[in-house]
């Protein structure tokens, strides 16, 4: 059913209300009246249907997830210091201090589910056009980007064949077991044993040993995949349930070490292994994401996720389309580093690669020197936010999780302008008091404005 509202019954006479216990003149108040919450009601109200129970408030939903990503929280603590603080309340919607929590966790990844990563595209750019009504970015700033890609670590183990064989022998047989299908040995305990015996040659740097090791434990995985398909073979429902994992199963027997799209995780299937050139971490299991930002200040405007491992270059034209559509701008020149030459960029901009000097404008030089600061915005983007680990199952769960990171980024960059106004706002409100002569009109206007 379509989203409710927050309800109102006869104790709110009683109860504490939300305007008169907290600043109103904080960020986080300033900039709940800022938000297009109308906007999010008339663009996510297609995803629901008339009927059953009333869905949670759009507002509430968007909320939290802004809440979320701000202060890089899981579902479940943002839910619990939801029901601490006045002002998450007071930004959600509510007029009164609540002392329960409005929704259980999960019904947060139920919500982004439903709106799905077309949906949550909303949410990325709604935050682009705060940032230009508050004095965040620039409108022409916009026609001036810089593009860059990194890897959205996925929330998996570090994939060896040790643990890879052995947590599909655990699986299959909790499956069969779950289904009533009889095995004629199980093999975990010998298994396990098995890679305790594997990781402790590695480190001693007997690989002989380890490799021996690794063949047992390939043989019992073999094993038990043959006895689970036998047993239920015939059986046309047994089949359905078992077929999407004996299909990774025999995909990871069969794979070597030098192939490429190997298997690196049994319940996220679509990781790729990407190597940066770190020293710290020279390869990282995840996706890649095109990240694309203002020259001038930072924002950003397209967090588009690819599935597989693109060359760069090849990600360009996807991720301007994207930042086309949330900023609502053709850029005019596109700041990008030496990994996009032979891109697929066709659009009227200028592609501006890292290390061009000839035919460049003192503008252009210095715009093209900024480029790198792209590099400290993903930083942020990882360390306070949550793309250094994405928790979300799928494709789709790293389409989400790269939106609600840059939406997430580009409200820290509000708060704090809103912040730095206010204590301007402020300085100036003392300056003007030590002064006798100060005008009364602008003395509040000063106050009005603080």
């Amino acid at each position: 059913m379509l989203p409710s509202r927050p309800s109102r019954n006869r104790n709110d006479l009683f109860r504490e209300r939300l305007d008169a216990i907290i600043n109103m003149r904080h960020p986080l108040v300033r900039l709940s009246g800022l938000m297009p919450w109308a906007r999010f009601d008339e663009t996510f109200g297609r995803f629901y249907r008339p009927v059953g129970r009333p869905a949670k408030p759009t507002r509430l939903m968007v909320g939290l997830h802004y809440l979320k990503h701000v202060h890089d929280l899981s579902d479940e603590e943002v839910v619990d210091r939801w029901v601490e603080n006045a002002y998450w309340q007071y930004f959600c919607g509510f007029e009164f201090f609540q002392h329960e929590a409005p929704i259980d966790a999960s019904t947060m990844t139920r919500w982004r589910k439903r709106i799905g990563p077309e949906g949550l595209e909303e949410m990325l750019k709604a935050s682009v056009e705060v940032a230009l009504d508050t004095g965040t970015a620039k409108p022409n700033s916009l026609e001036r980007i810089t593009i860059d890609t990194t890897v959205q670590p996925k929330a998996i183990a570090h994939p060896t064949d040790s643990r890879l064989y052995l947590k599909a022998i655990q699986i299959l047989v909790r499956q069969a077991k779950r289904h009533g299908v009889v095995l004629r040995q199980s093999h975990t305990r010998l298994a396990k044993a098995a890679a305790v015996r594997a990781g402790r040659y590695a480190h001693a740097r007997q690989f002989r040993r380890m490799r021996r090791e690794l063949k047992r434990l390939r043989t019992y995985l073999g094993r038990v995949f043959r006895d689970i398909s036998r047993k239920i073979a015939g059986n046309a429902e047994l089949e359905v349930r078992f077929a999407r994992l004996l299909g990774l199963v025999e995909r990871l027997l069969v794979q070597k070490p030098k192939d490429k799209n190997k298997l690196y995780s049994l319940h996220a299937p679509e990781v790729v292994c990407i190597s940066k050139g770190k020293a710290r971490t020279p390869y990282e299991f995840g996706c890649k994401v095109g990240i694309a930002t203002t020259n001038r200040e930072g924002l950003v405007l397209a967090a588009k996720s690819f599935e597989g491992n693109p060359y760069d270059g090849h990600t360009l034209a996807a991720t301007v389309d994207q930042a086309v559509e949330i900023g609502g701008v053709d850029p005019d020149r596109i700041y990008v580093d030496k990994g996009y030459r032979g891109h697929d960029y066709k659009g009227s901009g200028s592609v501006m690669i890292a290390g061009h000097r000839r035919g460049l404008t003192a503008t252009m030089k210095r715009e093209l020197k900024r480029r790198s600061a792209i590099e400290a915005t993903i930083g942020h983007m990882k360390t306070d936010g949550r793309l250094d680990r994405n928790f979300l199952l799928g494709h789709v769960g790293d389409a989400i999780n790269a939106l609600l990171v840059a939406a997430g980024h580009n409200l820290r960059l509000i708060l704090a302008t809103l912040a730095l106004w206010r204590a301007l706002i402020l300085l100036a409100l003392a300056a003007s008091a030590a002064k006798p002569d100060t005008s009364p009109r602008l003395r509040d206007h000063a106050v009005s404005m603080a």
